[in-house]
């Protein structure tokens, strides 16, 4: 088995309780993002919660389910729990709230940890030329070195410009999607390191990777997301699944 998906999934949330079986397009968000997972043919998919009710549904629709205890304090921590009992060198860590996550995108991460450098980390990006979302909060930035590697993630306009309604093309403004792949033996370094001050203030774990000198490799996402923070994003879900000829 050289990798394993892994859709950490809590029942809680502040901004969206119940968030992974709010229904789009009459289904459960959490079945969109595991079938969606399982098209990318990269290993198993397990959905990693301790929350009896999302057990149940997605062991409903035929998916497989790792329980972990229930006092984790993100979603990395959680899939490390599932990731000890396997032997895959790769972890690809999928949002939950992800339901038109592109299977392309899923492959494309796997490869960006299999480069010759060996990065510790990798993700995506999509580039944001809508001032409005280079504003919002819920919508997550990142900037990148020459390299593909990032610099910094944040949920502020990053990088700063003196007029946010006049974005140049190309956007200098990168969204992150929902996806991250690790390599097995950093993901347990990760996890044992305690939080650090940034990841606190912006309530982002990957800074956490940053500040213990990650190498996280961003790839640039040509297929478009619509990742659900609150249940406004729903109807973009809906219609981009409909875009892409998905039907409930």
């Amino acid at each position: 088995m050289e990798a394993v998906i892994i859709i950490p999934a809590r029942y809680a949330s502040s901004r969206f309780p119940a968030k992974p079986l709010a229904k789009i397009l009459g289904k459960p968000m959490i079945q969109w993002v595991v079938e969606r997972c399982a098209r990318a043919e990269v290993g198993p998919v397990l959905v990693a919660t301790d929350d009896a009710r999302i057990a149940a549904t997605v062991e409903q629709f035929g998916g497989k389910v790792a329980m972990t205890r229930a006092d984790h304090a993100n979603g990395t921590s959680r899939i490390a729990e599932v990731a000890a009992s396997l032997d895959a060198p790769y972890i690809i860590n999928i949002q939950g709230d992800e339901p038109a996550i592109d299977p392309r995108n899923i492959r494309e991460v796997l490869n960006l940890l299999k480069a010759d450098d060996q990065p510790e980390m990798a993700t995506l990006a999509e580039p944001l030329s809508d001032p409005e979302w280079v504003r919002n909060p819920n919508i997550v930035k990142v900037v990148c070195a020459g390299n593909g590697n990032a610099l910094y993630f944040s949920r502020a306009a990053i990088p700063a410009l003196h007029q946010i309604e006049a974005i140049p093309q190309p956007s200098p403004y990168l969204k992150h999607v929902g996806i991250y792949g690790y390599r097995r033996d950093f993901l347990f370094r990760y996890n044992e390191h305690p939080p650090v001050l940034l990841e606190k203030l912006e309530s982002l774990e990957q800074l956490r990777a940053l500040d213990m000198g990650a190498r996280i490799r961003v790839g640039i996402s040509h297929f478009p997301s619509a990742g659900v923070d609150v249940p406004d994003d729903i109807a973009r879900a809906e219609r981009l699944l409909i875009a892409l000829g998905e039907k409930a």
